[in-house]
């Protein structure tokens, strides 16, 4: 008996083809279909669920021409700190007054393809009575759901976080796809001034592949996202440096968790120097520095590289991200912007009925100017002098 349990920890498991989906096994294999060979060297289990046609086509829907992620998916107290910059108190009325605003502005799903929400959104209607997923669906946006649980101190690090959330990420992923989501977003940070620690980036690349591996089970497109912070007085080689050994932990770890590229979407900060840094780059500076991040680190079989914003101006965002659409690339180079979207937008509205139709205009203007920067047709002329601030935040929490 002790022998055969030997040969059996030895033995690989070899599924019949019929179980196979591109390449990919169903979740549960029936038992009738595995068989152990003990000479077989040592196992490479490949597995996406049921789910793997799925998530392939909303990934591609999402990376679609043109179009981008609105992220909305500010946490309710990071909602009031918004709130209370144009004097309204943080209450559901006023969020909700709010997310209706974006959601229902004329034509949006022109220039945006997905729409990252908070969980109380998720289950939110509009002021009108209409569920906002649904509002979402008839824009042809497809809803998204943020599933991690912020960040907290890292023990044993330089002062450094990672982020919580895997604890019942399951049975939350199931719930959010029954309520309409259908992609996924898990941010961590990654801080260059405090390091970063090689243990602060293996748990940040660690999370993030489980989280991955999770969201797909459960029908969801996990956005991946390690954010390398702009706190900081580095300059941009620093930040290709880090970038490039975070991006490689990322992939190992996501191969390591069998998760199906051509099933995730990335949100990378692009490759710039510290905000603090005396040295500027420029927006052709800033591209070439990504795009050869890019290409060293990212395979072709990822459908969308959606950039966060994280704290440069709405036009910076734009200008940047056009100047990586200069020349074809092997993925879909677009946005994922929150702050770089939405800025103008809550100060043109201010809280005030009668400026929505103003403010949804504004978020209009920004939505199209991102969508010609992924084609690459971004001229940057006729911008408000509102639109060229920087919002950078040092510290910045989500």
């Amino acid at each position: 008996m002790a022998s055969a349990s030997a040969s059996l920890l030895k033995s690989s498991l070899v599924l019949d083809k019929s179980e196979w989906v591109k390449g990919q096994t169903l979740r549960q294999p029936s038992v009738s279909v595995v068989r152990c060979h003990p000479t077989a060297p040592s196992a490479l289990t490949i597995r996406a669920g049921s789910y793997a046609d799925e998530l392939v086509k909303t990934a591609k829907i999402v990376a679609s021409p043109g179009r981008g992620i609105l992220a909305m998916d500010e946490s309710n107290a990071t909602c009031g700190k918004r709130l209370a910059s144009i004097g309204l108190e943080n209450t559901e009325a006023n969020r909700q007054a709010y997310r209706t605003l974006l959601v229902t502005a004329p034509g949006l799903g022109q220039f945006v393809s997905g729409a990252i929400l908070f969980e109380e959104t998720l289950y939110q209607s509009t002021v009108d009575g209409k569920k906002i997923v649904d509002i979402l669906v008839e824009q042809k946006i497809v809803p998204g759901i943020k599933v991690d649980k912020g960040l907290v101190p890292l023990a044993g690090s330089n002062n450094e976080s990672w982020c919580q959330g895997l604890d019942g990420l399951a049975s939350r992923s199931a719930a959010y796809y029954q309520q309409g989501a259908r992609f996924a977003k898990w941010r961590t940070v990654v801080s260059i001034p405090n390091g970063p620690s090689a243990l602060a980036v293996k748990e940040a690349a660690w999370g993030l592949a489980r989280y991955a591996s999770i969201s797909q089970d459960n029908g969801l497109v996990p956005i991946v996202e390690p954010e390398i912070l702009l706190d900081g007085e580095h300059g941009i080689d620093r930040t290709f440096e880090v970038a490039l050994k975070v991006w490689s932990e990322v992939f190992f770890y996501l191969a390591e968790n069998n998760v199906l590229f051509e099933g995730i979407l990335l949100k990378p900060s692009m490759v710039t120097p510290g905000a603090e840094c005396k040295e500027r780059a420029t927006p052709q500076q800033v591209a070439d520095y990504t795009l050869k991040l890019l290409h060293r680190r990212i395979p072709p079989a990822v459908p969308g590289i959606m950039f966060l914003s994280g704290g440069q101006s709405e036009v910076e965002a734009t200008l940047n991200l056009n100047a990586m659409n200069q020349s074809p690339n092997p993925w879909h180079v677009s946005f994922s912007y929150a702050r770089a979207l939405q800025n103008t937008t809550l100060k043109t509205w201010g809280g005030r009925p009668e400026n929505v139709k103003a403010a949804q205009d504004a978020l209009l203007i920004r939505a199209k100017a991102n969508s010609l920067a992924q084609l690459g047709k971004y001229t940057g002329e006729g911008e408000s002098e509102e639109a060229k601030k920087g919002m950078f935040v040092k510290g910045y929490v989500y």
